[in-house]
């Protein structure tokens, strides 16, 4: 790896160029950016320390800002691909930005990992002739020397994908001893070894190699070797491209050449290239002997006085290192521009049956009219478009090509599907991992292209765990935006328990810089879509998970709380996270008995079961929380703010003004269409009994009653549940 990043840092890429340094090079970048003056010396001996260099380069924790975080294996392999990819959709929509080359530097190993695979299959991805992936093909994974001769195949994948393929396999020296007499031979010879035993030479000196090398070997082979003695047969037969400057310069510019498709690198190289441990299998986690890294200072002419010292700046060298730091390097960042974002795209929805699905697709194809910010947003999604209710938006704005297709008549269709590059939807494969690698390439575009955009994904709820690990790797690079997992829960009904959600709730909670919200009624999904975009914009905004449902849902109950609160107090309560749905006395009763608290598609229910206790004399509050996140992050800060700064005082938290004191004695029924763990916080943040009700087993076919009767969610159990925990009172 030192030797294609200097390669690449000190001869190929400029200032507009972004970088993904594979995880474990990190030292090397590090190196490399405090050479060029960019990084302070006192970070040097900081690696992974607390305050200092992360283990894998981080472009929001460390202080040489790198371009891409790296560190789960496969995703920085294809983030600068999906980058690629952002640059081409803003110069279609914003004019073309300064010229700029997206680098992926990766192990071999590391294309084990399918996202890779995903990625480069996706036709989104074609032609992007500014991205270049360089493979470090040192036959290693992390525990052993990789079996067999992978290269050969690994090359045949990308061709068949429509890339264009290069090597850099043997350096100049190894090259020209190809081309005398018996060096086909020689070729042949290297070519055929086995990974294991080609790696075996780098450990072996004197007869020792010689005889390893030449074991089963053509006699032409011998014949040729005879003409190096052992120092000089091992220089020769371990000469590989991968540590050839020249020959990377060469090969990199060939991959510029080829404009109309990405290119990969196929670099041999060897890990511990230059160390004692060179090539060994268990190298990976191995360190130096004092002694040895005593021999190795020596060599490169250095001792402990000197070892940190940068290059005289008068030399030719460090005149090197301050053209590329003046060039390369981390300018301050710019604030996201605040977009001018309504507080609501439509009017309050007050009658008639709607789904939160269809309320999203309709705000959305409002918010398309909406100058400033229509023109910024861009959807995504993997091949689910149509029935996550994104059809009127695409009618609206068209589905993006780089290029003008013949869309066959699609035009004419109910569905307007005319790919062009003025389209601002990006459809892709059935790959969730590729659909959270967009979107938080997207999210960045600010700060990786100049231009910021607004970007939302939209994806069936049960299959946000399909891209798990891409979707966090987004929102901790700091990336903006808004995800909707649509349909969810059991209330899917007849699709059957491999489609139906149950922990995406908790996952949507548990995840910093993302907030999790799960509105029931067409206004409060109005007036959470346009908070999420404002907070893409906003410097502390944070990206957004909205959870909804295909259920149509009587508005009525919406508009009664309407009502009685008015507008800009039920809107301030919905962000805030939740509201007091409806009261029902019971019958003699003075004051309610029990709380229920709902979420999402469960108000009906909630609202039928306490409509039943009150006929039994049982009075009730439902609490209906439509971002159960931001009510959960207001009662913790409440007495961790009082904590971490020692003051005696603790703020109200939105879940207690939900709830007042008078109430908090009383039972807390909370019913969700998740897992009950997900709700199951909330008796003890206000001192009650709770008992929580959720969706604890797999699901199956079956009408929306059915499942909620046999999961534990129906009215009838939120009834018997209340009348239980009151009998335990």
């Amino acid at each position: 790896m030192v030797s294609i990043m200097t390669a690449l840092w000190f001869s190929h890429i400029g200032g507009e160029d972004k970088v993904a340094v594979k995880p474990h090079a990190s030292p090397v970048y590090h190196a490399i950016k405090y050479l060029t003056g960019e990084l302070d010396a006192s970070y040097l001996t900081t690696l992974r320390r607390r305050g200092g260099l992360q283990a894998y380069p981080s472009r929001t924790k460390d202080p040489d800002v790198s371009d891409f975080s790296t560190g789960s294996v496969g995703l920085g392999a294809v983030a600068p691909l999906f980058s690629a990819l952002t640059r081409r959709y803003v110069d279609s929509h914003f004019g073309d930005q300064p010229p700029a080359r997206f680098v992926a530097l990766v192990g071999d190993a590391e294309l084990d990992e399918g996202n890779v695979w995903e990625a480069i299959a996706d036709p989104a991805t074609q032609g992007l002739g500014n991205f270049t992936m360089v493979v470090d093909l040192n036959r290693q994974s992390l525990d052993r020397v990789i079996p067999d001769i992978a290269a050969l195949r690994l090359k045949r994948f990308f061709a068949d994908a429509g890339w264009h393929v290069a090597e850099a396999k043997y350096g100049s020296r190894l090259t020209e001893a190809f081309t005398l007499p018996g060096g086909d031979a020689l070729e042949a010879r290297i070519d055929s070894m086995a990974n294991e035993a080609y790696q075996a030479l780098f450990a072996l000196e004197g007869d020792d190699l010689r005889t390893k090398f030449l074991d089963g070997a053509d006699p032409a082979v011998a014949r040729f070797a005879d003409g190096y003695d052992n120092d000089s047969l091992k220089t020769l037969v371990t000469d590989l491209g991968g540590h050839d400057l020249g020959l990377l310069q060469e090969t990199f510019e060939r991959c510029d050449d080829d404009t109309d498709r990405p290119s990969v690198v196929f670099a041999y190289t060897i890990k511990g290239w230059g160390l004692p441990i060179a090539g060994d299998p268990l190298n990976h986690a191995a360190l130096l002997s004092p002694d040895q890294i005593d021999a190795f200072r020596s060599r490169l002419g250095l001792d402990e006085t000197n070892e940190w010292d940068r290059f005289d700046p008068e030399s030719p060298a460090g005149e090197i290192c301050a053209s590329v730091g003046g060039s390369i390097n981390n300018p301050t960042p710019i604030a996201r521009p605040i977009a001018p974002v309504p507080i609501s795209a439509r009017r309050p929805v007050t009658n008639g049956a709607t789904s939160s699905q269809e309320a999203f697709g309709r705000t959305l194809a409002s918010l398309a009219d909406v100058d400033g910010v229509g023109e910024r947003i861009v959807t995504t999604a993997p091949d689910v478009s149509i029935s996550t209710n994104l059809g009127g938006w695409i009618n609206k704005t068209g589905v993006y090509s780089h290029e003008e297709r013949d869309d066959h008549g699609g035009a004419d269709r109910l569905l307007k599907w005319a790919p062009s590059p003025s389209g601002r939807h990006i459809e892709l494969g059935i790959s969730e991992m590729n659909l959270f690698m967009l979107l938080g390439q997207l999210g960045l575009s600010h700060d990786h292209h100049g231009e910021h955009l607004l970007p939302i994904g939209t994806v069936y709820d049960p299959f946000v765990l399909r891209g798990l690990d891409a979707l966090i790797y987004g929102i901790y690079n700091d990336s903006k935006f808004i995800v909707t997992g649509t349909p969810s829960g059991v209330t899917l009904a007849p699709e059957g328990g491999a489609h139906q959600s149950t922990i995406t709730a908790s996952v949507g909670a548990e995840l910093p810089n993302i907030n999790y919200a799960e509105p029931a009624f067409a206004t409060e999904v109005d007036w959470l879509l346009c908070d999420a975009i404002d907070q893409l914009s906003q410097p502390d905004g944070q990206s957004t998970y909205l959870r909804l449902s295909t259920r149509p849902i009587d508005q009525a109950p919406f508009a009664d709380a309407l009502d009685r609160l008015g507008e800009e107090v039920l809107r301030a309560q919905v962000l805030a996270g939740g509201y007091r749905l409806a009261e029902f006395l019971g019958e003699g009763r003075d004051e309610p008995q029990v709380t229920i608290v709902t979420t999402g598609v469960m108000a009906p229910e909630a609202l039928e079961a306490a409509e039943e206790l009150a006929a039994e004399g049982v009075g009730s509050s439902v609490v209906h929380l439509t971002c159960p996140d931001r009510v959960y992050r207001s009662w913790r800060n409440s007495y961790l703010d009082a904590a971490t700064s020692a003051r005696s005082e603790r703020t109200v938290s939105h879940l207690h003004h939900l709830i007042p004191e008078g109430e908090r004695s009383r039972p807390v029924i909370s019913v969700h269409d998740a897992a009950s763990h997900s709700l199951a916080w909330i008796g003890s943040a206000i001192g009650s009994r709770q008992f929580a009700l959720g969706v604890d087993r797999f699901g199956e076919s079956g009408t929306i009653a059915d499942l909620h009767e046999v999961t534990g969610i129906s009215a009838a159990t939120i009834v018997n549940t209340s009348l239980l925990a009151l009998d335990d009172a």
